[in-house]
């Protein structure tokens, strides 16, 4: 029997909705379970991540730093469970792991969907992390279509492969940023045409008393 509680353990929490932390310090003060398996259910569908300080070009070597930016995503059906906060020094005598970062909806495409968004809305500078392999691994086809096991990796990864996912998520972004430029140029640009449209004449009649 393994008694520990695994890494994974918030994917069990949210698809059953049980503290398995608070069930476990129960069982310690000699209490019961609160449930049985008669009264377990399986609640949509949970993908969790783990965050490292490494490098994954460099064949995942441990990082580093300080963490110079640290932004955690944020609703309803995403948890992140962490213990460092922007400043905070990654230390070379640990784990490297940073976070767990767990999203949860009805299925397993709209989990995989969110947990995307939620990466790209974590935001961490100052050091190397795995937040672009753990994208990379979330679009690549043979995990969408749920067709892979343990050798994912020695099949489907290569540091070429990362930095040209990377490069053309970098190209997206700047895209973006330039058609978004763009259209609040022209917005504006609008606005002040209206104005300037409906903006009386310098011509006035005058009447004479």
């Amino acid at each position: 029997m393994n008694i520990r509680i695994q890494f994974e353990y918030p994917v069990t929490e949210k698809i059953s909705g049980i503290d398995l932390v608070k069930e476990q310090i129960n069982i310690a003060k000699g209490k019961k379970l609160s449930v049985s398996n008669g009264t377990l259910a399986i609640l949509g569908h949970s993908i969790e991540v783990r965050i490292y300080a490494e490098d994954p070009a460099n064949n995942f070597l441990p990082y580093v730093g300080t963490l110079s930016t640290y932004k955690v995503p944020k609703g309803p059906v995403v948890r992140v469970d962490d213990g460092f906060e922007k400043g905070m020094n990654i230390p070379i005598q640990y784990d490297p792991m940073i976070a767990k970062l767990i999203a949860h909806v009805k299925n397993r495409e709209e989990a995989r969907r969110r947990m995307i968004r939620a990466i790209d809305e974590y935001k961490i500078s100052g050091i190397e992390s795995t937040l672009g392999y753990c994208k990379f691994n979330l679009q690549h086809p043979e995990f969408i279509s749920g067709q892979y096991n343990t050798d994912f990796v020695e099949k489907y990864f290569s540091s070429e492969q990362l930095k040209e996912h990377l490069n053309k998520e970098e190209e997206i972004a700047a895209s973006i940023t330039v058609l978004t430029f763009l259209k609040d140029q022209i917005g504006k640009q609008e606005i002040k045409s209206k104005r300037e449209n409906n903006k009386p004449s310098a011509w006035r009649n005058r009447l004479r008393k």
